[in-house]
């Protein structure tokens, strides 16, 4: 990681107004901004040039943007957010199943995207080592001792309730997808369905929102899987 309000971001894109309405918007709040119009380009780039984050779009000339995540997944851990003109589910969930972090569609809202951006440079920061104990907002998890609290109130999960919980806290900010969440939590045998962790979640919700039918932690990317929200 860079030093702190110098993050280098790599721009994976071959509109060259993107590239530019990106970089305009990136440097102004400080970030230094790398450009990459095609996916050879871009892992070339992400070697070279060592950057906190990579904008990638998903058509692009020679690699497309889903083998550029499978092939820097076998060496880097730094955030991607897709940008990409494809707003159908299995698109998203193709991407964020090859490695990316997060997904948003074009045309996109320059704020959000400000903001998607710190959520995952927060969470890189934070470093690799596993701490024992993670809070976000009034969430407040304590992984070594199996122990989650709102506030002052301990909270009263089940194994997978917590389990959960705590899969989703370590990946705050960042898109996991439902077949992440069933693999990691019930392995390759895939012993939950889908119906079945709606009804976990749901039943952690109502633990840990202040209105479970408007959720502020546990947010749904519909159709693709959930996000925790990392910052309030």
């Amino acid at each position: 990681m860079n030093r702190e309000g110098m993050e280098k971001i790599l721009v994976v894109d071959d509109d060259i107004q993107i590239q530019r309405a990106l970089r305009l918007a990136l440097v102004s709040r400080g970030y230094t901004v790398v450009l990459a119009s095609d996916g050879d380009e871009a892992l070339d780039k992400a070697a070279l040039d060592e950057p906190d984050l990579m904008i990638l779009d998903l058509t692009l000339p020679g690699i497309n943007g889903i083998d550029v995540c499978r092939e820097l997944r076998k060496w880097s851990k730094i955030p991607v957010i897709v940008l990409s003109v494809k707003d159908k589910e299995q698109d998203k969930i193709l991407a964020l199943d090859a490695g990316a972090d997060d997904y948003m569609t074009k045309p996109f809202l320059t704020g959000e995207l400000l903001a998607r951006i710190r959520a995952h440079l927060r969470r890189m920061s934070r470093g690799t080592d596993e701490k024992a104990e993670y809070q976000i907002g009034s969430i407040k998890v304590n992984f070594a001792h199996h122990l989650a609290w709102n506030g002052e109130e301990e909270l009263k999960l089940t194994k997978t309730e917590f389990s959960l919980l705590q899969y989703l806290v370590k990946n705050a900010g960042r898109v996991v997808t439902y077949n992440l969440l069933l693999s990691n939590m019930w392995g390759s045998d895939m012993e939950c369905d889908l119906q079945t962790l709606r009804v976990h979640i749901a039943n952690l919700r109502k633990k840990i929102e202040p209105e479970p039918n408007r959720p502020r932690y546990i947010l749904t990317e519909s159709g693709v899987g959930y996000r925790f929200a990392s910052a309030f």
